[in-house]
């Protein structure tokens, strides 16, 4: 696949996408068309729905006019051939299906960061299972989910994030990830792929972690004229920004420096150019608390990048993670037999891309679903399928 986004986009029918998706039940078992169900599911995400029974009680409730575009041979599916197809289907060929999509929408927007972050699907466990999570990729500047995998732990996300990076076009981008993707195989296939990369540090790396702290620590206590424990010339550059919301105030200071001479990985990681830390203080009714969060990256020293790199990490809590729970209840899906909560966690992200493009209405995610529930006209201008009368 080639590693250079777009220049030129041709924009691929998502109905035409699940055309393309294998068919995973034997011909004998096959009463609907597979097309028939990922429509219905799709639309019933779109408009509030959430469940397998949710999309049979949508199909029915909206049958006269699904039948309009789609051939429902023997009328709508029950919530058990939803269950049973969701849990049947390969992610894979999902997840191809989602990335060729995807990126037939996406403009190439040099510089773009993509955040690559994990979450629960906190209802989806079987007893004795593991709690799943599913990372996805965000890009940022784009307002898309590029791509997302499941992975059976957190701690398993290290193995995810590899797989989503050979899917990806990120010649260009800069990819970001939380203290799980830091890894040095993580980094060297970032810079084989054309990308730059800002990497958070934790305990997950102990020994790296305090040493970016104590030299970062120290430089800035020189920078600010205050005595610190080693000596050396400080090479910092620095911005902050100020927010206030509803009640909170917070600051947040970015240093980063290419001074690295002295890390004794350098070697080892892949493309490494400087090292950053931001710290965020925060006050809230007259409480005050400060956190300091450290990273490793490829950019040169440039402040405002790596500052808004960090930044747009930041925001896949609120512009991804938040809208899968509140926008498409997440969280309380109990859909887990199969492949069933790894082919559900797409749909809603795919439904998500839908309503984020979307942009002749001046409303929410949740207001856009409910447009859609309420005017056909308007949902299949979601959906990229032209009206018909």
């Amino acid at each position: 696949m080639s590693k250079q986004p777009p220049q030129s986009i041709t924009v691929i029918s998502l109905l035409d996408c699940f055309e393309d998706v294998p068919d995973p039940r034997v011909d004998r078992t096959k009463s609907h068309k597979l097309l028939d169900i990922l429509v219905i599911s799709i639309c019933t995400l779109i408009c509030c729905g959430e469940s397998f029974n949710d999309m049979e009680e949508f199909g029915n409730a909206k049958y006269d006019w699904l039948k309009t575009f789609l051939e429902l041979p023997n009328g709508i599916p029950t919530h058990d051939t939803f269950n049973r197809v969701f849990a049947a289907l390969d992610p894979q060929y999902f997840l191809d299906s989602f990335l060729r999509w995807t990126q037939s929408l996406r403009k190439a927007i040099p510089g773009e960061i993509v955040a690559m972050d994990g979450k629960a699907l906190r209802r989806a466990l079987n007893q004795g299972q593991s709690l799943p999570y599913v990372v996805s990729a965000w890009a940022v500047e784009n307002g898309l989910v590029l791509g997302q995998l499941k992975v059976a732990e957190k701690s398993n996300e290290i193995t995810a994030v590899p797989v989503l990076l050979r899917a990806l076009e990120l010649r260009g981008c800069i990819v970001t990830t939380d203290a799980m993707g830091c890894q040095k195989r993580i980094a060297k296939q970032i810079v084989a792929s054309g990308a730059d990369y800002v990497l958070a540090l934790k305990g997950n790396h102990e020994t790296v972690h305090e040493e970016v702290k104590t030299y970062l620590d120290d430089a800035i206590l020189q920078q600010a004229g205050m005595p610190a424990s080693q000596g050396g010339k400080s090479e910092l550059v620095h911005t902050e920004t100020l927010e206030k919301d509803h009640g909170r105030l917070e600051t947040r200071r970015y240093w980063q420096s290419e001074n690295i001479d002295w890390f004794a990985d350098l070697t080892k990681w892949e493309g490494l150019r400087s090292v950053g830390v931001v710290e965020a203080v925060r006050e809230i009714k007259g409480k005050i608390s400060t956190e300091r969060r450290y990273y490793l990256s490829s950019l040169s020293c440039d402040i405002t990048r790596f500052a808004k790199a960090v930044r747009g990490h930041w925001g896949v809590e609120n512009k991804v993670h938040w809208h899968m729970d509140v926008s498409f209840g997440e969280d309380q899906s109990r859909a887990r037999t199969g492949h069933a909560a790894e082919n559900l966690a797409t749909l809603r992200r795919l439904a998500l891309n839908l309503l984020k493009l979307e942009t002749t209405k001046k409303r929410g995610i949740r207001g856009k679903q409910r447009c859609a529930g309420w005017d056909h006209r308007y949902l299949l201008r979601l959906l990229g399928v032209a009206p018909t009368g």
